[in-house]
């Protein structure tokens, strides 16, 4: 059984529930009562399972049960906690459209909050966003942004001529921020051709990048920025993920007990896409109203 806390630092999958036993043995609210789905079907439909609105009662209980206090047969106790229960599958989806506020975290363990972009509404609470524990909510980041977005780890993509030793001709004006398909292997790397390079970002530092290759004789690369180089970004990455930025979204809403801000949405299909930072409305700033479902 997957388990979501009401925790918007952090989403992650609880300990799984012990196996059924046979009718004789004692009720357990927290147990399922069918196989649990998989996180998506074959179809794209994404599940979610329960998601719990009190993490601490679900804690409390569950440490009752496994030290044999509780065994179901206390309705004060059992009642509250099966109401505790909520499963988000049995939510309505619904798209929301909106500005970014914060986010935190990657696309297994992450959160995005958004609001509405409206500068009269400067305290309202905004939604949460949690992405799926199991890494299955679809989410891009697309756009442009300054070079000055680089950070380790990230996967980049360029037309570019090197030497020898690895180190670019000339300085580079363009290039793209990528997520690669699970299994992708990069082309070699041959000096002195103008040649597509792809490879992960090591270290950013003053305009200059250290980048690893893994293909070929020439597995690292010293590249020169040029000073107004430009990124383009088609990733899935919540660190490219900036306040002002618009929000797609479409996700399960939930509003009641245990819910963050003005309502946690679990999301299933997330789109943000980079604004210029002369377009970026006021409302991005801490306090601006949250976007309201469609």
């Amino acid at each position: 059984m997957r388990r979501l806390c009401s925790c918007a630092a952090v989403l992650g999958v609880a300990l799984s529930a012990t196996t059924a036993c046979g009718q004789a043995a004692p009720f357990n609210p927290y147990a399922e009562a069918a196989e649990a789905l998989p996180p998506i079907s074959a179809d794209g439909t994404i599940h979610w399972g329960t998601f719990y609105k009190s993490s601490a009662l679900q804690q409390s209980y569950e440490r009752l049960w496994n030290l044999g206090a509780c065994r179901g047969t206390n309705k004060a106790i059992t009642v509250p906690v099966a109401e505790n229960k909520l499963v988000i599958d049995r939510l309505p989806e619904a798209e929301f459209h909106g500005v970014v506020r914060a986010a935190a975290g990657h696309l297994a363990v992450g959160w995005l909050a958004f609001g509405e972009a409206d500068a009269d509404a400067m305290h309202a609470e905004p939604f949460v966003a949690h992405f799926h524990p199991a890494g299955v909510t679809r989410f891009t980041v697309s756009g442009r942004a300054p070079a000055t977005i680089l950070a380790s780890g990230m996967v980049v993509r360029m037309r570019a001529e090197v030497n020898k030793q690895g180190r670019s001709k000339a300085p580079i004006t363009a290039f793209e921020i990528v997520t690669p398909p699970a299994g992708f292997t990069p082309d070699e790397v041959r000096p002195d051709r103008i040649e597509t390079i792809v490879g992960t970002v090591i270290t950013f530092r003053k305009g200059v990048i250290s980048l690893r290759v893994d293909a070929g004789k020439l597995r690292r690369l010293t590249l020169v920025l040029a000073e107004d180089a430009i990124a383009t970004i088609d990733a899935a990455r919540l660190d490219l993920v900036g306040p002002g930025d618009a929000i797609e979204a479409k996700g399960r809403l939930w509003t009641g007990e245990g819910a963050m801000g003005a309502g946690t949405v679990f999301v299933s299909d997330v789109l943000v896409t980079k604004r210029p930072l002369a377009e970026r409305h006021p409302a991005a700033a801490p306090g601006s109203r949250a976007v309201g479902a469609r």
